[in-house]
């Protein structure tokens, strides 16, 4: 925590756009540093995701859908033709909503992770674009919850070597 509170404010904007690619998230946490532990951090992080307005959740999805990874759920085990259930669910949830599909997999063990994937995927389809849009950002911030909990966790494991 202490090297994050610390860090000068464009290093922990950055640090920030890699958990939600949203800059007036990355903004709001960097101005309220200092956070006294990882808890205060994930509550205002997880508060600054639910006060993410039409455009930011907009900008935060566009940030998704350049990362360099592959398609969600394609690393996990399963059958090819899975696997191009899973490419065409994509295309379609793309085509339907305008925006990569994001789902958190916390938790999930690797070898259900492309039916979990590809089962998300499906049900979401049904979804109007404005009930799916809440459902993605609720996905949005529990990612960057997550992805904040490691980067803090590896700064603080590297500051103490």
């Amino acid at each position: 925590m202490h090297r994050f509170n610390e860090a000068d404010a464009g290093a922990a904007e950055e640090a920030l756009l890699a958990c939600c690619g949203s800059h007036r998230w990355a903004l709001r946490l960097t101005a309220h540093r200092p956070y006294p532990d990882i808890e205060s951090l994930l509550a205002a992080a997880s508060e600054a995701s639910y006060d993410l307005r039409p455009a930011d959740l907009a900008e935060a999805l566009a940030d998704e859908s350049w990362m360099p990874q592959p398609l969600l759920g394609m690393r996990a085990p399963g059958s090819q033709a899975a696997h191009t259930a899973l490419r065409a669910a994509h295309a379609a949830y793309e085509a339907r909503f305008g925006h990569v599909f994001v789902v958190c997999l916390e938790g999930v063990p690797p070898e259900e992770m492309l039916d979990t994937v590809l089962s998300s995927i499906r049900t979401r389809l049904a979804n109007d674009p404005d009930e799916e849009r809440l459902i993605a950002a609720d996905e949005l911030r529990r990612i960057a919850l997550t992805r904040l909990e490691h980067l803090v966790a590896t700064h603080s494991e590297a500051g103490a070597h």
